[in-house]
């Protein structure tokens, strides 16, 4: 740890807490606003702006260098949340789903944390920079619910205060970018051939790096942002769902604080392999009942299994590229991960409408198994001595 990762891991504890209070919330405050097969779109445009900005957020980065992007990130987090503050007093559902897309570039920018940690220290330590790096969502994972609980009703309508507050939490993010110390890329580290993303793409070992990402992130979103409408037609209340959210995020990023050393002790491959496990879990103890246990359990073992295949696939990305291609990479990555969580969101409502909470469940366990089943290929290739470089 040092102060750069410390400083990384709180912005991260920024960043989270207004994106946890903003999932725990959007949906019913759009449910307000507009109609139920329209109630995630102000999460789908948030995740819709991630996506279409990663690249170039990662050129601007280049250029400008991570600090300054990273304090104009939270600025724009803070525009976005006033915003929405203001649609929501107005009751104005189109100021809210704009407010969503001005909040979606702090999301954008927070997704170069781990990034950036990766590139703070030797590349022995690296995924315990990611690691430690993501427990700043621990931080989140208490205040964004404890946010989104107390101060639901302080004014009225109904989260007005609350997105007041994430006002403050966004500043604070700008404030902790200011205080880093993160080194630009010296024209040593610019040296090499760059290679194209077809080439890239004929190493299995990235195409896992990637898939991990994309599975991994979309379906624990699409879970997520389904389950606060799935606890609505199940008669639990917000405080009821504001607390499963916060478990699932205290899941999500608690492992933190070991995934990096386990992935040292057992292996990149076998910490993805549990994570698709613990999915599948999940899987099977939400399709059992909906009673408050059976969303708390189900969302519990969601988390954590994002949170190696998350983990475990930044680690192994940040293996396959050279460091003249990090922009590329890295962007290229993050956005096919936030386009699949954009369609996951969208549709999450309409999915429950339609379908149901468990048949959302058994469709979501299709291509975590297929995730699994590649995790092992490529396991047993490197067994038996098959070269996948």
């Amino acid at each position: 740890m040092n102060l750069n990762i410390a400083l990384l891991a709180l912005s991260q504890a920024s960043m989270m807490t207004v994106i946890s209070l903003v999932l725990s919330s959007s949906a019913l405050i759009g449910l307000q606003l507009s109609s139920p097969d329209l109630a995630t779109l102000p999460l789908a445009v948030q995740y819709l702006a991630t996506m279409i900005l990663l690249y170039p957020i990662a050129r601007l980065m280049e250029r400008y260098g991570r600090k300054l992007i990273f304090l104009i990130g939270a600025l724009f987090g803070a525009i976005g949340l006033s915003i929405a503050a203001i649609g929501i007093n107005f009751g104005s559902f189109m100021l809210f789903a704009l407010a969503g897309f001005l909040i979606g570039i702090f999301n954008a920018v927070g997704q170069y944390y781990r990034f950036a940690a990766a590139e703070a220290v030797p590349g022995n330590s690296k995924s315990i920079a990611i690691s430690l790096t993501l427990t700043g969502g621990i931080l989140a994972a208490i205040a964004g619910p404890i946010l989104a609980r107390y101060t639901k009703n302080i004014l009225q309508p109904t989260f007005l205060a609350s997105f007041i507050s994430l006002i403050v939490v966004a500043l604070l993010g700008a404030f902790f970018a200011s205080r880093m110390t993160l080194a630009r890329v010296s024209k040593e580290d610019d040296a090499g051939s760059k290679r194209s993303l077809y080439e890239l793409g004929r190493n299995p070992r990235f195409l896992l790096a990637v898939s991990g990402g994309v599975i991994g992130y979309s379906i624990m979103n699409l879970l997520m942002c389904a389950t606060p409408l799935a606890m609505l037609c199940a008669h639990l209340d917000f405080s009821q769902t504001a607390t499963v959210i916060q478990w699932h995020i205290v899941a999500m990023f608690a492992p933190s604080l070991f995934t990096g050393i386990l992935i040292r002790k057992i292996g990149v491959y076998v910490v993805m392999l549990l994570g698709c496990m613990a999915i599948l879990l999940g899987v099977v103890v939400a399709i059992n009942g909906d009673e408050l246990v059976y969303f708390e359990l189900a969302l519990i073992f969601l988390g954590v299994g994002w949170n190696f295949l998350y983990i475990g696939s930044t680690t192994l990305l940040t293996e396959t590229y050279r460091p003249i291609e990090k922009s590329l990479v890295q962007s290229f990555n993050d956005t096919l991960v936030f386009l699949s969580v954009t369609i996951a969101t969208f549709f999450s409502a309409r999915l429950v409408n339609n379908f149901g909470w468990e048949a959302i469940n058994i469709y979501a366990s299709i291509p975590i198994i297929l995730l699994a089943l590649g995790i092992i290929f490529i396991m047993r290739s490197n067994r038996i001595g098959l070269s996948l470089d």
